[in-house]
């Protein structure tokens, strides 16, 4: 089937209501917390609906979801609660967002196997899914349950895709409201795994812009029911004006910003090919067109990178003394709330996370210092995740279940907030004696649900803390229209997009409504009883 672009999006309208919450689930035994007015998508949420041919779901609104109530750290819901609490912060999460240089020579989108993390058909519209999450925050402003100004935005890890310093330079832009090419090579034309050069013409990868004369169509369009859509490999390198967080924002960072392709440490030999005329291919080796702005960054660099900006703070929690040593970790207070933001980066390679020894006694300082004050932290790997094992010039490596250790010994410590995984997950760690702390991982921006989190913690002033969890689709309209005309409704196929690779179909990353929208009770530390 071909359809043209006015085409491609009909049938979205033609899903009902019924479909769209089918999927959703029940409460079960949970109880649902009041809520203030809510703004915005939180008044409603953006599911798939029902299947066509090739699998090819177009998306719906669904209503909203309430405030999921959970317990498991010694804390009660407290009735009136509602009225006694005072909210002592509130701030956004954004995480994965890998913004992509799809046309690089040093990506390995791989052929008759592709991964997901190595190619997806949204990728070239990732730039553009970060501008309509900033608008979307922007719009929103505050907590929706207690009504407070969003003091900040955290970006957890994962903010470029290979470590690049034109993807690195986007990302920073992005978020400052700069102006944003998501281009490289060759301005004048694309060239990546996705165009109709038959001479490199690979079924494996979706061709927007149709089949060249003699070949197959791509497995995409044959087997998945995606579309044509004419002109968008032009449409997505388009510049635009991003309009920028109105708040400050601050930056972890992931292993897709410090290692290539999210596995392998920087080598010249890596460097050389990244920026330069090769690329290889299931098809043979294409020349295009080289550009020096795909040199990889190492950490040092990249931290760097984020004193060039024109948003606030300045170095985006990064420090003078970071950019010293060349580390990436640090810490920042917000009214009666320490940030620790680690670097959970095995520097050594591999996708998966851990710390060296320095980092962790560095992390045991802060916390036995922070007596106070609520403590969260903020890194890319979860505690899950940090299992990389392999050492190296500095010794061993300190996996998660030391770190989560470490942290259920201090009572102030009250939640860990995170990425990698791209789905969204909420976690209980429990200490045997009472209380503990809750570990929030958050979706990411290229993969569905493409979603970020709005985080508020609330004193009850009843004993308890209550930390609210909010998920936020970002503000592209549900269906993208005739004419990619502009960042949004780019931003809306890409969201599409992601609905339908077929990669991730199988997927749940949206989580259960317990990993979404949650009020996560737990003790009050003594300093606050």
């Amino acid at each position: 089937m071909t359809l043209s672009r006015r085409d491609l999006f009909r049938s979205a309208g033609a899903v009902g209501a019924a479909a769209a919450l089918a999927g959703l689930g029940g409460l079960a035994d949970a109880a649902v917390a009041g809520t203030a007015r809510h703004r915005g998508s939180i008044d409603k949420v953006i599911v798939k609906g029902p299947a066509g041919r090739g699998g090819w779901v177009p998306l719906a609104h669904a209503q909203g979801e309430g405030h999921v109530v959970r317990t498991g750290l010694g804390a009660t819901a407290k009735a009136g609660r509602k009225d006694r609490r005072r909210a002592l912060l509130a701030f956004a999460q954004l995480s994965d967002v890998h913004v992509v240089d799809a046309q690089s020579p040093a990506r390995l989108e791989g052929g008759d196997v592709v991964v997901s993390a190595a190619y997806r058909p949204q990728e070239v519209l990732t730039a553009h899914v970060a501008e309509a999450m900033v608008r979307e925050i922007n719009r929103v402003g505050r907590g929706p349950v207690t009504g407070k100004g969003l003091a900040f935005a955290i970006q957890t890890g994962d903010n470029s895709d290979n470590s690049q310093y034109n993807e690195i330079r986007w990302n920073i832009d992005l978020l400052d409201g700069g102006r944003i090419r998501q281009d490289s090579g060759d301005l004048t034309r694309y060239e990546g795994v996705m165009d109709g050069d038959p001479d490199f013409y690979d079924t494996s990868f979706w061709h927007p812009h149709g089949t060249p004369a003699g070949k197959q169509p791509d497995k995409y369009r044959a087997q998945y029911g995606f579309p044509r859509v004419p002109g968008l490999l032009d449409d997505c390198r388009r510049p635009f004006k991003a309009h920028g967080l109105d708040v400050e924002w601050f930056a972890a960072l992931g292993n897709h910003d410090q290692l290539m392709q999210g596995n392998a440490p920087r080598t010249e030999a890596l460097a050389a090919q990244a920026t330069g005329d090769k690329k290889s291919t299931s098809m043979g080796v294409r020349t295009v067109t080289p550009d020096p702005d795909r040199r990889p960054l190492g950490r040092a660099e990249t931290v760097a990178e984020h004193f060039t900006t024109a948003g606030l703070p300045v170095g985006h929690g990064f420090t003078e003394q970071n950019r010293t040593d060349g580390t990436a970790y640090y810490t920042f207070d917000r009214g009666l709330v320490r940030f620790v933001v680690m670097d959970t980066v095995n520097e050594n390679g591999g996708a998966e996370g851990s710390m060296d020894q320095a980092q962790f006694a560095w992390l045991q300082q802060q916390l036995a210092a922070a007596t106070d004050r609520l403590v969260v932290l903020a890194s890319h790997h979860t505690s899950w995740t940090m299992d990389n094992a392999t050492p190296g010039a500095t010794g061993p490596r300190v996996l998660g279940d030391a770190v989560v250790a470490e942290l259920l010994a201090h009572e102030n410590v009250v939640a860990w907030v995170n990425g990698h995984t791209h789905s969204n997950s909420v976690r209980a760690h429990a200490r045997a004696a009472g209380g503990g702390f809750w570990e929030v991982n958050t979706a990411s921006h290229i993969d569905w649900p493409q979603q970020s989190r709005l985080v508020e913690i609330v004193d009850n002033r009843d004993g308890t803390l209550s930390i609210f969890t909010t998920m936020l689709d970002h503000a592209s309209p549900l269906k993208p229209g005739p004419d990619l005309d502009g960042p949004m409704k780019l931003a809306s196929l890409g969201r599409l997009l992601a609905a339908n690779d077929p990669q991730e179909r199988t997927e749940n990353r949206r989580g259960t409504r317990k990993d979404r929208n949650v009020e996560l009770l737990l003790p009050a530390p003594a300093f606050l009883r």
